[in-house]
């Protein structure tokens, strides 16, 4: 039985891979918990899973946690960043999964794999923000990194058994998200509400406004060629609409192999919970006949140019990267409390990428100090009305 500390439980991916280990009993025993204020799913998942250990965002919380959980039953409550660090490294756990959002996940994650235990990773801010200092790390103490985003996943289950230097091309899919067709003016207009209505997936708020500005992908790009080594440049990005190509792989003989599934984020948690293992699933199966046609189409970089700024990022490198993640978790907060406009997500990042002067990746301590400033200036220009 694999024990599971799991860091963002009462997020989309948390709960995804709970209703995973709910449908595996026999092969996982959930050890930790760490979650943000969502006391009543936690709760529920305490009582179901009898984690040893869990923590929330702060005191406040915790207390209110405890009034949910019978007297005597509930389990060791933390809270803060070292709350949910001692999750990550002091639960007994087998395996770490990072599915907090944001780069609040950063330090925890760096945690577990300094205390030399594996990571299924889909909190991609980690490696964006501070790829190279992980990898290192990761490289060290001998951690495995299993990739647990959608994309990432099918370029590592491309990659079993092949040399890394016949890659000649890593190819991430997007769906294009809910404005894939919509022209620039109608953009400059786009709600939160409708940009909230993902034609696909089911993700929590910031990752699916992540997918309308096509940040996501911009945020995937830069994962993708720290986690697998490659120059960003040989990573490329192919709208696909169906969201059944999970992402392919080129080789320099021409071939390509694509990892295909129904858009259902347990089949690569699944994955990396067991690997190199696969588990059954109670999911439908691919029909490829009901599916009829999978279309492509190029990013159009002008009507979405947060994928334009994940690249710019990646080609600058050192501590650029987490400028533009800090800066867009700040715009996308503004856009979804109604203080910013949908073109003015990347208009912030922008303009805070302008305003950084780039420096050579060394430290955690220096990556969380870029990310304060970078949050910081970015609420400046939303609070003028950039």
């Amino acid at each position: 039985m694999k024990s599971l500390a799991i860091l963002g439980s009462t997020g989309s991916i948390g709960q995804s891979t709970l209703a995973v280990v709910a449908e595996h009993p026999g092969e996982f025993a959930v050890t930790g918990l760490a979650a943000g204020q969502n006391v009543k799913v936690l709760a529920e998942q305490i009582r179901q899973f009898c984690p040893a250990r869990v923590s929330v965002q702060d005191e406040a919380v915790a207390a209110n946690l405890r009034q949910l959980l019978p007297p005597g039953a509930a389990p060791e409550i933390l809270w803060g960043a070292a709350g949910a660090r001692e999750v990550a490294v002091a639960s007994g756990a087998d395996l770490v999964v990072s599915a907090m959002v944001g780069a609040v996940g950063l330090a925890p994650t760096l945690a577990a794999i300094q205390a030399g235990l594996p990571v299924a990773l889909a909190n991609k801010e980690t490696l964006v923000a501070a790829g190279s200092l992980v990898m290192e790390a990761a490289r060290e103490h001998g951690v495995p990194i299993i990739p647990v985003d959608s994309e990432h996943s099918a370029i590592f289950q491309a990659l079993h058994g092949q040399r890394p230097e016949d890659v000649r091309q890593l190819w991430l899919t997007a769906s294009g998200g809910p404005f894939r067709t919509w022209d620039p003016d109608r953009l400059r207009g786009a709600t939160a509400a409708q940009a909230l209505k993902h034609p696909n997936w089911s993700m929590g708020p910031k990752i699916t406004i992540d997918s309308a500005t096509m940040m996501n992908k911009a945020l995937e790009v830069i994962e993708a060629s720290v986690l697998f080594g490659l120059p960003v440049d040989q990573v490329g990005v192919y709208i696909h609409p169906q969201s059944i190509i999970h992402s392919l792989v080129e080789f320099v003989d021409g071939s390509v192999i694509a990892q295909l599934g129904v858009p259902d984020m347990r089949l690569p948690i699944a994955y990396a919970l067991t690997y190199p293992r696969r588990l059954p699933l109670n999911s439908p199966p691919l029909d490829l006949c009901q599916v009829g046609r999978l279309t492509f189409e190029t990013p159009d970089t002008t009507r979405f140019p947060g994928l334009s700024l994940g690249y710019a990022a990646a080609r600058a490198g050192g501590t650029m990267p987490a400028v533009l993640n800090a800066a867009n978790e700040m715009a996308v907060a503004a856009f979804l409390n109604g203080r910013l406009g949908f073109m003015g997500i990347p208009q912030t990042v922008e303009a805070t990428m302008e305003a950084h002067r780039r420096e050579p990746l060394e430290s955690l301590e220096q990556v969380l100090a870029i990310n304060h400033w970078a949050r910081n200036f970015a609420q400046g220009l939303i609070d003028r009305g950039i």
